[in-house]
């Protein structure tokens, strides 16, 4: 059972970046699959969710017109498209299985992936 986020890295303020995350070990096709992240000194905070079939899909208001999530369960992929990137955006992203939660606490999902490191700097 394993989650593996990649396409982190240092962009410039406006930038983009597409965050994927390759899912093994369970049915990914069944699950609602979540964003999150940790920016430093701050605890977990829920960005966006897709449902199992794409049909349900929502944002946190931070993120809302700039980034957009998606998923290709023939692949086991899930993606964060993100755009107009800011300082603030700073954080390590995680992917994991299921809806928003709050508080998000270790135990909030199942499955974790290692994170991707995003640094929005000029």
């Amino acid at each position: 059972v394993q989650l593996v986020e990649s396409g982190g890295g240092l962009v410039q303020p406006g930038g983009s970046l597409t965050l994927s995350c390759a899912a093994s070990g369970f049915t990914f096709n069944t699950y609602t699959m979540s964003w999150v992240r940790r920016a430093p000194g701050k605890g977990l905070e829920w960005l966006s969710q897709i449902n199992h079939q794409s049909g349900d899909i929502r944002y946190a208001d931070a993120v809302k017109g700039r980034f957009a999530i998606s998923r290709d369960n023939a692949k086991n992929m899930l993606y964060l498209q993100m755009n107009n990137l800011r300082p603030r955006d700073t954080a390590v992203y995680y992917c994991v299985n299921g809806g928003e939660q709050k508080p998000i606490t270790p135990r909030s999902y199942s499955i974790w992936g290692q994170g991707t490191q995003v640094t929005v700097s000029s």
